[in-house]
């Protein structure tokens, strides 16, 4: 067969059908469908067959469906869930690469021809078991190229179902994870039973791919809708992930309702000018590694503070845009908008360097950096629970390594250059800089090894670094050091035992001053005066009340009182597994620490040879999400929303003045109390920074005339410490979050500005149709606001102020709450009487969970009552 006759053949085989010459004559064709017995049907007889008809036919995707399939990034294969084996309908061009298989090869066959010989029989029942139940899966198992080649796939299978709850679907996306998972390192254990890897990366990659296959889930599901807002994606490159600066996207919708702007649908240059000025400029350059991460240099480099935007008319700041109507309106609106934690401080640390446990024989490394990865050729499961040996060769300096040795045993640091080798052996010359960390007694936990590649700036007759360049090179490795020493600290000890992790949560709770007298806290106290140690079996589950990222929330009744609480109950073995126990310890930490109308009361905490257990106040007015999505137009009128955000920053200042910087503001985390007044919840995303509080005096006024009255002194207290973690929610993370450019409590303002537009407008400002997408957004984006809605212009200029892109103009970030309290959008707010006032009315009114009259009585005992559904049928 010729080429143009095998280009043909291929592309016909990934719609199961087979070419066979025609009669017409020389190069004419005809396309006949392949039965799995092996006979062969004309398509034109085929063509009106379903694919319920018929035993062996291979179904076939439409051409609208492949052409919207065919313009995403992902590696996928579309499995027929109504046929037996689910046969695969369709492959990515990417499953074809990464596999190394024609399309002839795939194209109606069932996945497991990607197995061999060590593929893990236990994960591939898990696979089985998922598929007869209709349900998703996500896990890492070893398979196999057609070559033979063996590699770690993240392998991620979603359903997708008929409208009677029928599977008719599977999509199956792979990733190929070998360079940066852990592999089978992944079940290695300390001593103390703890893993041997201070990150399970596993749970990193797993989070990513979830994501990722929304957006093939939903161009399964509505192909039509994908092509026509594909028209406008720039999908083959990368402004597809990072939308170039001047892009600007309709924003706002003629009529009112819960949903939320995307882009990519219609291309018209609708919207104000940006919050931080011209638009035109060129964007920063950006990359998106495999965890999703962006990283790039500052948005707020050494460039001094500017004057405050000047706001425009009134008439420039709202504009009117077309609806659109493609699937990700309809979709992503259902989604549940959790928090995240792509990765901590540490993981961001875009330097070479490895940690060492000197506490294990031959001083293991426990953790390498990506660039590490890269810089040596090696993957991290090849690299994990070694010693860095690996890198010496012919060259190597013995003299030099008996330095670092001899370091190694004096624990104290040492700085030197010597010739290494990457994994193909490939030469360089390594300045290398280890350094012991130490915990606070001052006892070494572990060395942190730094590497820089000098091997430009050697000068060949000295066959070392120049002496300028080791002198700027040692600054870098040394201060790559401190960066590292400072970020692992977030992270709890690897060497403690598992029981120990979780101490905190055993510690005994005290009454602090506002509520010492509340029943509440009465009927906790009477427990304890008997002598008991509080725990699950005096509390009796009355329902669930919901579930988060890193738990479920249950309201339970404390025993022969009828005192109501809220119980978060977190899963030990989940947390360990998703990189969450400093989370969780954290979270008990910060609310210990609480005492404010409107924040959370700690009363007690236990934990189960399962489960560790926070008891809070119950709030049952439940979440301002559900009061907003109830009323009729899916957003609040002005009084209502300033009156929400008051409280709200009254909470965040409570906060701050703590050093606590919140992190995860969002309707979903702000709980109404039975008289309507908010509670902020949700902190296992926060982090507690240092804070100096300041009481700033107001400088004389110039006027020649004494004024009668002397403003008194500005209170403020703002945390002052940087963090570099990836995390928040996806609508409302701030800009410098995502480029990693480390943040503080600026980020809890900028979450303030789309808490204000949500309430206002009745969605948020910048959510794209996938989270990179959004992420786009809200680094480039221009701010628009609808016209349809009716809102003051000092409540848009107060969202301005907010949504500023740097974090040193942003409002709110000189003087903190202060300046935030004096904006014209909070004119009229009694600030110290707040909490007195009575909520301004609501078109659907607040309602109030109770405790209903039930006919079975529940125990912790039965299934599925502590457990946290962490099922991915959430599509």
């Amino acid at each position: 067969m010729s080429s143009s006759g095998s280009t043909i053949a291929e592309r016909t085989a990934e719609w199961g059908l087979v070419v066979r010459p025609d009669n017409g004559g020389e190069g004419s064709f005809k396309a006949v469908t392949r039965w799995s017995g092996g006979s062969e049907k004309g398509a034109g007889a085929a063509s009106t067959r379903t694919s319920e008809e018929g035993e062996g036919v291979i179904p076939r995707v439409s051409q609208e469906l492949k052409d919207a399939l065919s313009s995403l990034q992902q590696t996928f294969v579309v499995s027929d869930a109504t046929k037996p084996d689910c046969p695969i309908l369709y492959a990515s061009s990417g499953f074809f690469t990464m596999t190394g298989y024609s399309s002839k090869e795939v194209i109606g066959r069932n996945c497991r021809f990607l197995q061999g010989p060590e593929t893990d029989e236990e994960e591939v029942g898990k696979i089985r078991s998922s598929v007869k139940s209709g349900k998703s899966y996500s896990g890492r198992l070893l398979n196999y190229k057609k070559d033979g080649t063996p590699f770690w796939n993240l392998l991620t299978v979603t359903p997708i179902k008929d409208d009677l709850g029928n599977t008719i679907k599977f999509i199956g996306m792979q990733v190929e994870v070998s360079k940066y998972t852990e592999g089978i390192v992944d079940k290695a254990v300390r001593p103390n039973g703890l893993p041997q890897s201070l990150i399970r990366y596993d749970a990193r990659q797993k989070e990513q791919a979830l994501d990722s296959i929304t957006e093939v889930l939903q161009t399964v599901k509505h192909p039509k809708s994908h092509v026509r807002a594909g028209s406008h994606d720039t999908a083959n490159n990368l402004d597809y992930v990072i939308p170039k600066s001047t892009e600007r996207i309709s924003m706002a919708t003629p009529t009112p309702g819960r949903e939320t702007p995307l882009s990519g649908a219609t291309p018209d240059a609708f919207g104000m000018a940006s919050p931080q000025g011209n638009t035109n400029k060129p964007r920063s350059s950006l990359r998106l590694s495999l965890m999703g991460r962006f990283k790039g240099p500052s948005m707020s480099s050494s460039r001094k503070l500017e004057d405050p935007p000047s706001i425009e008319p009134e008439v420039l700041m709202t504009k009117d845009a077309s609806r659109t109507n493609s699937w990700e309106h309809a979709e992503r609106e259902t989604d549940m908008r959790q928090g995240f934690d792509l990765a901590t401080t540490l993981e961001r640390i875009e330097k070479n360097f490895v940690i060492s446990d000197p506490r294990l024989p031959d001083c293991p490394i426990i953790f390498a950096s990506d660039s590490f990865l890269e810089l040596t050729e090696y993957t991290r499961e090849e690299i994990l629970g070694r010693n860095c040996r690996f890198l010496q060769g012919p060259e190597t300096d013995q003299a030099t390594v008996s330095k670092i040795r001899d370091a190694i045993r004096e624990q104290r640091e040492i700085t030197v250059q010597l010739i290494n080798y990457t994994k193909s052996g490939k030469k360089f010359w390594n300045l290398f800089h280890l350094q012991p960390m130490r915990d606070q007694k001052g006892e070494l936990q572990y060395f942190i090894g730094v590497q820089l590649d000098g091997s430009d700036h050697v000068e060949p007759l000295r066959n070392r670094l120049s002496e300028k360049s080791e002198q700027q090179s040692a600054k870098l490795v040394k201060a790559t050091a401190l960066n590292v020493d400072e970020a692992v600290r977030e992270l709890p000890d690897a060497n403690l035992r598992p029981e120990d992790l979780w101490s905190i949560h055993s510690q005994p709770v005290f009454p602090l001053p506002h509520k010492r007298d509340s029943s509440l806290w009465k009927a906790i106290q009477k427990i304890a005066s008997r002598g008991e140690k509080i725990g699950l079996h005096h509390f009796k589950p009355i329902k669930p009340l919901g579930c988060g990222d890193t738990g479920s929330v249950h309201l339970v009744e404390l025993e022969e009182t009828g005192e109501l609480y809220a119980m978060k109950a977190m899963e030990k073995s989940m947390m360990m597994n998703r990189n969450k126990v400093h989370r969780a310890c954290i979270e008990r930490e910060i609310i210990s620490l609480l005492d404010h109308p409107f924040l959370p009361t700690l009363y007690t905490s236990f934990e189960t040879s399962t489960h560790v257990c926070l008891i809070t106040d119950f709030c049952s007015g439940g979440e301002l999400f559900a009061l907003l999505d109830r009323q009729p137009m899916k957003f609040f009128k002005e009084e209502s929303a300033r009156f929400y955000a008051a409280e709200v920053v009254i909470g965040l200042e409570y906060l701050h003045c703590l050093g606590i910087v919140y992190r995860d503001l969002k309707p979903e985390n702000i709980l109404l109390q039975e008289d309507g007044h908010v509670v902020l919840t949700d902190f296992d995303l926060s982090f507690v920074a240092s804070c100096k509080p300041q009481v700033v005096k107001h400088p004389p006024s110039n006027n020649r005339r004494r004024s009668k009255s002397k403003p008194p002194p500005m209170f403020v207290a703002e945390p002052v410490t940087n963090s570099n973690s990836f995390v928040g929610t996806e609508e409302y993370i701030a800009p410098e979050i995502i480029t990693g450019t480390g943040h503080s409590s600026a980020i809890d303002w900028w979450a303030l500005g789309i808490l204000v537009y949500e309430m206002l407008y009745g969605r948020t400002p910048f959510r794209g149709k996938n989270r990179q997408k959004t992420f786009a957004n809200i680094l480039h984006k221009d701010l628009t606001f609808p016209s349809s809605i009716p809102v003051s212009l000092e409540a848009r200029q107060f969202i301005y102020g907010l949504l500023n892109r740097e974090p040193e103009s942003r409002l709110g970030s000189n003087t903190g709450a202060n300046e935030i309290k004096q904006h014209p959008f909070f004119r009229g707010i009694n600030w110290p009487l707040i909490r007195c006032m009575s909520p301004p009315v609501l078109e659907v009114p607040l309602e109030l969970i109770g405790k209903e009259a039930r006919g079975n009585v529940v125990s912790w005992e039965d299934d599925g009552v502590l457990t946290q559904s962490m099922d991915l049928d959430i599509f």
